[in-house]
């Protein structure tokens, strides 16, 4: 009798955390081309201090996705990095939970033929929700997929803006 309870203890305990392990729904996250794009600027925002869902940041991406910014380096060159989702949360993840890090979008402009979806998001960039000034502004370049089911983030490419390339107009709010 002692092996029986002792087996059913065992077995007890080795499935009650798989029980417990829930799997998230993200799919209203990703139902629409507005709520994929507004996921991501929401799950990489937060103050110093508070973790990212990094879950719910790969769930946003195809499995072969890139993040890509481009700039200049040192040096006056122009190079491009290639990230998947998981480089991304390497490289960035500790500098946004340290130094705090809200990224909005101010303005978007919109291409689509078929399932695919160009997007020019121009965003601004905080430390915390309430600096009154962007420490920083851009262009996230968005390509989008939606195979029927949902939308996926195939490619974001990215530029800061700069005194030698400031933000056109036409990618501004209008007022």
């Amino acid at each position: 009798m002692k092996k029986y309870i002792l087996l059913l203890f065992l077995f007890a305990s080795v499935s009650l955390p798989a029980q417990e392990e829930e799997t998230k729904d993200y799919s209203k996250q990703v139902a629409t081309l507005d709520s994929t794009i507004e996921t991501l600027y929401s799950v990489i925002s937060g103050d110093a201090g508070i973790e990212r869902d990094w879950d719910l940041f790969k769930h946003l991406f195809h499995k072969n996705a890139k993040l890509i910014p481009t700039g200049k380096t040192q040096e006056g060159e122009t190079v491009a990095r290639y990230l998947t989702p998981d480089d991304y949360i390497k490289s960035s993840g500790k500098w946004l939970f340290e130094n705090g890090f809200h990224e909005v979008e101010i303005n978007r402009e919109t291409q689509t033929f078929g399932n695919i979806t160009q997007v020019f998001s121009t965003y601004e960039s905080f430390k915390n929700k309430d600096d009154e000034k962007p420490f920083m502004r851009g262009i996230n370049s968005i390509q989008l997929m939606n195979d029927g089911e949902r939308w996926w983030i195939i490619n974001i490419y990215w530029m800061q803006e700069s005194k030698e390339n400031p933000i056109p107009e036409k990618y501004l709010p209008k007022n």
